[in-house]
């Protein structure tokens, strides 16, 4: 859970003596929550632009002299979200304030209509600016991630690339000739044997030794499936 101890300021105890308790108390929540979202969302890629909803005018808070904001477990402050408020004393009372999160920054999109298994090269893509909030959490910020790597589906033309459709083309492929090395301190081992399936860089890849015998390891480029020792 995400907190942050606020206290009131000197400005905001010097308008106690011009606003009721009560409607010092709901500006005070709407403060914390600005001045939360504000150290929330530093970290966030692109230009962040927030909104806060005002509390329900028949919303009566008792005065409060510390206020504690939070987010619940598992929620994220991304697009629509919710910023709780509670009051560590005098009063006793928890206020739930929606908010929203825009960040305008940078996503990758396809410039044509591309077919599943298509090879995406430089000219596929192009990169527009938008609400990432909108986009699918996987969404492609720069055109690198995706060249030279394969689509699981079709795309149409201007749709956003997200990274969980694209497959890293194989270092290994099935019935290949490929080299075993295994490593350790003080050593290292090579065999020769033949793939016995297709495997991108880093992907865990098999192979049949010269003597009848499988193996796995993690696939490499040129053909070498790393044996842990």
């Amino acid at each position: 859970m995400n907190t942050l101890r606020l206290h009131p300021t000197s400005a905001a105890l010097f308008c106690l003596a011009l606003f009721p308790p009560v409607a010092l108390a709901n500006e005070l929540v709407i403060s914390t929550v600005e001045q939360y979202l504000q150290a929330q969302t530093q970290g966030l890629p692109g230009k962040v632009t927030t909104s806060i909803s005002p509390l329900d005018p028949r919303t009566q808070l008792a005065p409060c002299s510390a206020m504690e904001p939070f987010t619940l477990p598992g929620s994220r402050l991304w697009g629509k979200a919710t910023v709780g408020v509670r009051c560590l004393g005098p009063a006793n009372w928890t206020v739930y304030v929606p908010v929203q999160v825009r960040v305008t920054g940078s996503y990758v999109v396809t410039v044509r209509p591309l077919a599943p298994g298509q090879p995406l090269t430089a000219t596929d893509l192009a990169v527009r600016q938008g609400d990432l909030t909108n986009m699918p959490p996987s969404v492609l910020s720069d055109p690198a991630q995706g060249i030279g790597k394969t689509l699981k589906s079709g795309l149409g033309s201007g749709q956003p690339v997200r990274s969980d459709i694209l497959i890293s083309p194989y270092v290994i492929q099935q019935g290949q000739d490929v080299r075993l090395i295994s490593k350790g301190p003080g050593f290292a081992v090579s065999n020769e044997g033949k793939a016995l399936n297709n495997a991108s860089e880093g992907q865990m890849a098999r192979a049949r030794t010269s003597g009848g015998q499988t193996v796995s390891g993690i696939a490499r480029p040129g053909g070498i499936i790393e044996i842990a020792p």
